[in-house]
């Protein structure tokens, strides 16, 4: 096309336009360029008119790249996206780019618009920078991250092999903003993204993704490397923000995936990073975690855990049900009580491990709801009993030192215990020795309102958490179970028998009973006997089993 034939009215009001601006023929073959693509790319257009706009390439993408984009501007006569364009002076730079087909003087022509979304600073255009970057910290958002990542996982024949996302998000962050205000966290926000790109290097790509939610592309060539960054961000993380003259002290988690060693797609890079992350915060926060596929499995099968458990809490009761293990006299076999344990058996998950369920309902605060779903099961077996129940048994229960706190707690478990009062039973509930964590004032006069009551406390897996003298002669305590870890190598370590005496010995000063868990051979039994422990449960005995009446058959120890 004869450049000649443009009016003069078109070349004003292209020259006026705020954006860079090509124009091309069909072949193609530059026409036309305007003041600002001058600008922007350092070519002046004596340089360019004639030339192809490959001319402009940076080498970065490659043959399927550009046949993608003349498809679709050949059936939809338009195409956007990012685009790693180079300068006069050779520098690489990300480009904004749309293409349209025009019609000029009866010629079919494209029209090229861009903009340097690498130089916020120099753009004139805010509404359009709206688009593509974050208002309060002036971040690329997520939409141009992700046009970042998809260009940069494209440019894997022309460029270096390896590069990292980070996903990062802050610690607690709702916390600051209920507790001073959004006008203070925003600024906040805006000081933690002025660290974060103080702490990357020219050619990384930070971007806020939302919220308190950050990203980050960095350029390294190992795990090792990565893991260096990460310390680097975290360091910078220590020193606190201040706003109005007040220092504030924000952590960050981060997660971090590889090119091309986790994924060579940039959403499955980005999920695999914000997985990591999640990872991070479940590991205690304010660290890091390089994308763990076994970690990544572990994490899913939680979450798959915790979405089927919920649901089963509130509308399948019927999937749980309760079991019972006996304790026994270790020298005559006589049974002196029994222990209430939960089962979960989903229609999809089939049986589901306490061990993997209880935790995260304890975790997502749907533990106290679990309990009452066990004392409901408890109590049908009492009243249904077809057969005539023994007296003075214990019917031991366990519970979360949590919940203990609930306003409801003691209602509950005083209505339990009018089923064990009909019966002339004792109750028992029994907490975890790590749960005492959250021991307080509150926790210790609820337990020893129970007790007054007569329900008996007993400390289980003792030996695991804490084993301290204080808690024991300051909480309403009266039974010690001994952990089963403990118990399994009895016949195996000195160390433990010394251990386990330890505990007798101190248990019997204080005036408590001991019940050791897990007993699973004879010789364990003999040994336990000989150290006068009085009461035991395990497999050697019994396996937990449903509600029947050979649960309370006496065992006959001299076989």
């Amino acid at each position: 096309m004869d450049t000649g034939i443009l009016d003069r009215e078109f070349k004003a009001l292209v020259d006026a336009h705020p954006r860079a601006m090509m124009l091309a023929t069909q072949e193609p073959r530059i026409v036309y360029v305007n003041r600002a693509f001058q600008q922007v790319t350092g070519y002046d257009a004596d340089t360019v008119v004639g030339e192809k706009p490959s001319v402009l390439s940076s080498g970065y993408h490659g043959r399927d790249f550009y046949r993608s984009m003349w498809r679709q501007l050949s059936t939809e006569n338009r195409w956007e996206g990012l685009v790693w364009n180079q300068r006069s002076n050779g520098e690489i730079y990300p480009q904004w780019l749309t293409i349209y087909g025009v019609e000029v003087n009866e010629s079919q022509c494209y029209v090229g618009t861009f903009m340097d979304v690498g130089d916020l600073a120099a753009m004139d255009e805010k509404l359009a920078s709206l688009a593509y970057y974050d208002v309060l910290t002036r971040l690329p958002n997520r939409h141009l991250f992700q046009a970042f990542l998809e260009s940069r996982t494209g440019q894997q024949d022309h460029s270096p092999a390896h590069f990292s996302v980070l996903y990062l998000d802050l610690d607690f962050f709702k916390e600051v903003n209920d507790l001073h205000g959004h006008a203070k966290g925003d600024e906040l926000l805006v000081q933690v993204a002025q660290r974060l790109h103080s702490v990357l290097r020219k050619g990384d790509v930070l971007a806020r993704l939302s919220g308190d939610e950050f990203a980050a592309i960095i350029e390294v060539d190992s795990m090792a490397g990565t893991e260096a960054f990460c310390e680097r961000i975290l360091n910078a993380f220590k020193e606190p923000f201040v706003v109005n003259d007040e220092p504030h002290y924000i952590s960050l988690s981060i997660g971090a995936s590889l090119f091309p060693l986790h994924a060579d797609e940039d959403r499955s890079l980005l999920e695999k990073a914000d997985q990591a992350m999640y990872s991070a915060k479940r590991m205690g926060r304010f660290r890091y975690q390089i994308f763990n596929p076994d970690i990544n499995r572990k994490l899913l099968y939680e979450e798959t855990i915790g979405q089927y458990l919920s649901r089963s809490i509130v509308e399948s009761h019927h999937e749980f049900s309760v079991v019972y293990q006996p304790h026994y006299m270790l020298e005559s076999g006589e049974v002196t009580g029994l222990e209430a344990l939960v089962r979960w058996h989903h229609p999809v998950l089939g049986p589901v491990p306490p061990s993997d369920f209880i935790p995260i309902a304890e975790k997502r605060g749907w533990i106290a709801e679990l309990t009452t779903v066990v004392l409901q099961n408890i109590q049908v077996h009492l009243k249904e009993s077809t057969f005539r129940l023994p007296m003075g048994i214990r019917l031991a229960i366990n519970v979360s030192a949590r919940h203990m706190l609930d306003d409801g707690f003691v209602s509950e478990i005083t209505r339990m215990r009018r089923y064990t009062d009909q019966l002339n039973w004792e109750l028992e509930l029994e907490i975890t020795e790590t749960s005492l964590v959250h021991f307080n004032d509150q926790l210790s006069l609820k337990l020893a309102s129970l007790q007054e009551q007569g329900i008996r406390i007993a400390i289980d897996d003792f030996g695991t958490g804490y084993s301290s003298l204080a808690y024991l002669q300051s909480l309403p305590v009266n039974v010690l179970k001994i952990d089963r870890s403990f118990v399994a190598r009895l016949n195996q370590q000195q160390a433990d028998i010394t251990l386990v005496r330890a505990i007798l010995a101190m248990a019997h000063a204080l005036n408590l009973e001991v019940v050791a868990e897990g007993v699973e051979n004879e010789p364990q039994r003999l040994i336990l006997c000989q150290l006068d422990c009085k009461h035991g449960q395990g497999f050697l005995f019994a396996k937990p089993q449903r509600w029947s009446e050979q649960l309370f058959h006496a065992l006959d120890m001299d076989q």
